[in-house]
């Protein structure tokens, strides 16, 4: 499990992050608002463990902009023992509030019960026009007809069809599906990229996979 926590307060940061760490989880540490958005947009996290009072842009800002990007489950934190905020928070979309100073144990039972919630309500099938996509069964179609993909195009694809009409650069692309540093000397998503063209695009008239040129590729319908 891929967890975010946004948290400016370098000791809390350095405990939550070494504290999930040990419990298992894969935790990326953001220091102020604006990073940790961007970070949150542009990676697949499970989870946000994000802090109220943040730099730059604070944890309500955060929450707002993520709300409208992606369904993320969000916990909460805050220094402050207001109810003002955490009606703010829960109804701004936060799943969860836990006020600082808490025990660990507490914080480890509710994000783990979120992350149920959250296997519970994912999404497991999407569709663009003809496209569909089953990540239960590990099947892709078009127009009825399979898709026999290798295991790095169905997870490349699973990408573009969750960020549907999202411009995704080359180095998301690598560091989310082959989970590597992007070296520009490697062509190796854009020999994928060409090859789930064959399958996918290439023997139909609409055109679903789109370059766009000095920024990276797209999945939309443009029409015919």
């Amino acid at each position: 499990m891929r967890i975010l926590v946004i948290e400016d307060d370098h000791k809390m940061g350095d405990y939550l992050r070494k504290g999930l760490t040990e419990n298992g989880f894969q935790v990326d540490l953001a220091r102020d608002g604006l990073q940790g958005l961007n970070m949150a947009l542009a990676s697949d996290y499970d989870l946000l463990l994000l802090d109220v009072m943040l730099p730059g842009l604070d944890g309500f800002g955060v929450l707002s902009a993520v709300r409208a990007a992606k369904a993320l489950p969000v916990l909460m934190l805050t220094a402050k023992d207001e109810i003002d905020d955490r009606v703010r928070g829960l109804q701004a979309g936060a799943d969860d509030y836990l006020l600082k100073p808490f025990a660990f144990s507490e914080l480890l039972a509710r994000l783990h019960a979120l992350l149920r919630r959250g296997k519970l309500q994912e999404v497991t099938q999407y569709q663009l026009g003809g496209l569909q996509l089953n990540l239960v069964a590990r099947r892709a179609t078009r127009d009825g007809v399979r898709l026999e993909l290798t295991a790095k195009e169905f997870s490349l694809l699973t990408l573009l069809m969750r960020r549907t009409g999202q411009v995704l650069s080359r180095t998301m692309l690598a560091e989310q599906v082959w989970n590597m540093n992007f070296d520009s000397e490697t062509n190796v998503v854009e020999v994928a990229i060409r090859r789930l063209r064959s399958k996918m695009d290439d023997p139909f008239d609409t055109k679903l996979l789109h370059t766009v040129r000095g920024m990276g590729y797209v999945l939309e319908d443009r029409g015919a």
